[in-house]
């Protein structure tokens, strides 16, 4: 049932993504940065989106995709080293913003969708949550909302941008990417100059 020859994610793909980071001089008001780093962050997710596809297809059962969720989970949000102190903020923020795309994703795989609610009232739970400090339960919303996404719902985006900044907003950024990966899982390519 599982493909062995089919990679969906590398640490040597993410740690060329960082030193791509690296060598640029980042500044997150300059178009080209910002780019660069949503382009690092829909990579991932895109990564992410081919598990759900290879499940849905049954060329991974149930254990074989949260499994591979859990892999692109773990070299995506393990500790990066970044010697300018702003590059690594930024890094950090891209992957904060993917944290509910790879729970959503297991959750999806394992429980399928949410029974109940719209994107949109998951969010709003979710930033009610975060205003009240309970930031797991704003994690829970989110991740719930992220299965709808996964199965094609929209994430309204004038309600995104709504958001005040803090974890929720860069946690629906990163359900955006994931909700762009999941209409098209075309990889971004690392060396895409244009």
């Amino acid at each position: 049932m599982s493909d062995p020859d089919e990679t969906f994610y590398t640490e040597e793909r993410w740690q060329n993504w960082l030193d791509r980071v690296a060598d640029q001089e980042l500044d997150p008001e300059d178009e080209e940065s910002a780019r660069l780093l949503l382009n690092l962050q829909d990579d991932a997710a895109i990564a992410v989106a081919k598990i759900v596809r290879a499940f849905e297809d049954d060329r991974l059962d149930e254990d074989a995709a949260v499994e591979e969720v859990a892999g692109v989970r773990d070299v995506v949000l393990a500790e990066v080293e970044m010697d300018d102190e702003e590059t690594a903020m930024l890094i950090d923020g891209v992957q904060t913003s993917l944290v509910p795309v790879f729970y959503a994703a297991e959750e999806y795989v394992v429980g399928g969708t949410a029974e109940e609610g719209t994107v949109a009232e998951y969010v709003e739970a979710a930033a009610d949550a975060e205003a009240g400090d309970d930031v797991d339960a704003a994690l829970g919303y989110l991740v719930q909302a992220g299965t709808l996404i996964v199965d094609g719902a929209d994430l309204p985006m004038e309600l995104a941008e709504s958001l005040e900044y803090g974890l929720v907003s860069e946690w629906v950024n990163g359900l955006d990417s994931l909700q762009t990966a999941m209409a098209d899982p075309e990889v971004v390519e690392e060396n895409d100059e244009d």
